[in-house]
């Protein structure tokens, strides 16, 4: 079986787990069945049985896999259900829980960056950034959700999972960034989020609700920017804080 390609730098526990993430995201591992043995993916990926468990570790908390007394199987759970469990105080990426995930569509692209955004982000203006598209259709009618995020360059150099989308060739056909929050977490960073909310026209609705999010690190990084906008009868906007 052929390992996808993924970039040298990243840790050798994240390059095991993203191999076995693309098995089970693509059924070469079909929910409910028992994984290789720790041995078995000792010898297929020549590295040492700690690094193994350190890879699933991470699947377990992406809740793709799960672990039990005989071994390690693919989650069984059925597309819109709960999903992705998060560190507590966490919310999804990139909209909450307002929509289904089954319904969304995703996307990566490199884009040039708006002139507005550019020295935000820590770009020259028009220097490409990588972009993330979330898009979750309505019934016959227009887009009841939509979100564009940015991502700067230090969000790249700091978040491993976020880093291993530099290279195109490394995109999956549906990019999984439901944990990015968990992510930059487990990276060290303490987030900051800050959301203005508004009511604007668009392509979602004739008259829309708007999010825009900026999320910096505890140096003052901004590590990315998000717009959201989304029909008011069909989603909701839900704030959870912990202390």
């Amino acid at each position: 079986m052929a390992e996808p390609q993924t970039p040298a730098a990243l840790p050798l526990y994240l390059r095991v787990a993203a191999a076995l993430r693309d098995d089970l995201t693509q059924r070469r591992i079909a929910p409910g069945n028992r994984l290789p043995s720790e041995r078995s993916l000792v010898h297929r990926f020549r590295v040492n049985r700690h690094t193994v468990r350190a890879a699933l570790q991470l699947l377990r908390d992406e809740g793709l896999v799960v672990t039990e007394r005989r071994g390690t199987f693919a989650a069984s759970a059925a597309p819109g259900e709960a999903g992705p469990v998060l560190a507590p105080g966490l919310l999804r990426f990139p909209c909450g829980t307002g929509t289904s995930d089954a319904s969304a569509v995703t996307r990566l692209a490199w884009e040039p960056t708006p002139t507005g955004l550019a020295e935000r982000l820590g770009l020259l203006p028009g220097e490409p950034s990588l972009v993330h598209r979330h898009h979750v259709p309505g019934a016959g009618t227009p887009s009841v959700q939509e979100a564009l995020s940015r991502f700067s360059p230090h969000a790249l150099a700091e978040v491993p999972e976020l880093g291993r989308f530099r290279r195109q060739e490394d995109w999956p056909a549906r990019p999984d960034l439901r944990l990015l929050y968990h992510w930059m977490h487990r990276a060290g960073l303490r987030l900051t989020r800050r959301e203005s909310i508004g009511v604007g026209h668009g392509p979602v609705a004739t008259t829309c609700l708007t999010v825009h999010r900026v999320v910096s690190d505890q140096h003052g990084h901004v590590l990315e920017v998000t717009d959201i906008r989304f029909a008011p009868e069909a989603a909701s906007w839900t704030y959870e804080f912990t202390g």
